[in-house]
């Protein structure tokens, strides 16, 4: 089902550039994670101060992510996509400009993460929303395939580039290259017609409520997103761990460094094509996903030489692009359409707002530990949170459960004018 709904999405000439321009950003956005890793590195050969790098640049999901969902429930998506897209293009250039001139500091990565964090959050949401709306709620399985397939096909390439252009020309160019890919998604967008949206008379802080109170009293979207936010927590940490352990470990230089970061997109492909393959979507998959993501890190304790390390980060790859796919597609469904912004505002907050915590957690475990141990230990503790929602009752069927009814505002009466 989810193969024949991609392939009729890529027949839509007007998805189908959609989708284009999109590979190309998220490619430039690998190639800067990559850079952003080895030049913290370069910096200060510390793996606890690249976690906090990584844990500023997630910070704002914690922050922004629920306001973010009640604007894409209020306002052009389209046009807020202009905005998150324009402004991450900007820091981009910024960062390659003092790089080129020799002016970066740590303090001013610091800074950068922060602020490139501050627009992912109001992207990620709006642009999950956009997609079904562009997409259509009856095609949007297939959109989350071919997505999927896209975003880490960019995870397989990008890091790869990134390490060529490092070695050959220096730690700037990657900075170039992705603030250089928003432009064709930034044009689409210019053509694209956005959705009307309904205008609203509630509350802004209600909005957000009713997207919280949503996640929370739905059964299914709870456990998914309780799984969702521990396993971004403890595992998905790969902007921390894998420059850390190719760098304090193994020795690596930036080539092999950014063909680790490869072997994690190459197991996330195989992922995203086995869920394209299959009938449906589960959330059973996003536990065993989990599993098996805690077992590879566990695997890393093992004294392995390099080309067992990029098998075993693949093995990670696949198990957690497996959960979140599945996690993704089970809350989309199940989302009514009046409130999926908000509700994947809340989605948003808990896959990426467990980042800091769990960033600098891996840079700390891993200095004080060492990059083997450290790096089994957040896996024993991943592994550890699927066994243990394993247990919980799982539906045979995707939401079998239906959504508690959820009041709109009552709008405050109005007195008529003569």
């Amino acid at each position: 089902m989810g193969f024949v709904l991609a392939l009729a999405l890529l027949r839509d000439p007007q998805y189908r550039t959609y989708w284009i321009a999109l590979f190309l950003s998220q490619m430039g956005t690998w190639m800067q994670a990559a850079t952003q890793g080895w030049l913290v590195l370069e910096l200060t050969g510390s793996a606890e101060r690249l976690g906090l790098v990584v844990a500023l640049q997630f910070l704002p999901s914690l922050l922004f992510s629920i306001p973010a969902g009640v604007l894409s429930d209020r306002y052009s998506r389209r046009n807020l996509l202009f905005i998150t897209q324009g402004g991450m293009a900007v820091l981009a250039f910024g960062m390659f400009a003092l790089i080129v001139t020799g002016l970066v500091r740590y303090e001013y990565v610091l800074v950068f993460a922060f602020l490139y964090g501050m627009f992912n959050a109001v992207d990620l949401p709006v642009r999950q929303a956009f997609t079904v709306e562009l997409a259509g709620k009856d095609r949007y399985p297939g959109a989350i395939a071919i997505n999927s397939f896209g975003f880490n096909t960019s995870r397989l390439i990008g890091p790869a580039l990134a390490g060529l252009l490092i070695a050959g020309f220096g730690l700037s160019w990657s900075y170039l290259a992705n603030a250089l890919s928003f432009i064709p998604l930034i044009a689409v967008l210019l053509f694209t017609p956005g959705a009307r949206i309904e205008p609203r008379r509630g509350g802004v802080v209600e909005d957000a409520l009713e997207g919280l109170r949503f996640v929370w009293g739905h059964p299914l979207v709870r456990q998914v997103v309780v799984l969702l936010g521990l396993t971004s927590l403890l595992g998905m940490n790969f902007q921390t761990i894998v420059p850390s352990y190719a760098r304090l470990e193994l020795g690596l230089d930036a080539q092999g460094f950014g063909l680790l970061m490869s072997a994690v997109g190459l197991g996330s492909i195989v992922a995203a094509l086995v869920q394209t393959l299959a009938s449906r979507a589960h959330p059973v998959r996003a536990v065993f996903g989990s599993m098996i993501l805690g077992c590879a890190l566990i695997t890393l304790a093992l004294p392995l030489p390099t080309l067992w390390v990029a098998v075993v980060l693949g093995i990670a790859g696949l198990g957690m692009i497996t959960t979140m796919l599945n996690a993704n597609t089970t809350v989309q469904l199940i989302a009514p359409d009046r409130i999926r912004g908000r509700v994947m505002s809340v989605y948003s907050m808990v896959l990426l707002g467990s980042g800091p915590m769990g960033a600098y957690l891996s840079g700390f475990l891993m200095d004080a530990l060492g990059a083997r141990w450290g790096v089994a230990v957040m896996g024993l503790l991943t592994l550890t949170a699927a066994l243990v929602l394993i247990r919980f009752p799982w539906p045979r069927v995707l939401a079998p459960t239906p959504a508690p009814k959820v009041e709109p505002p009552v709008p405050t009466p109005q007195v008529a004018s003569d």
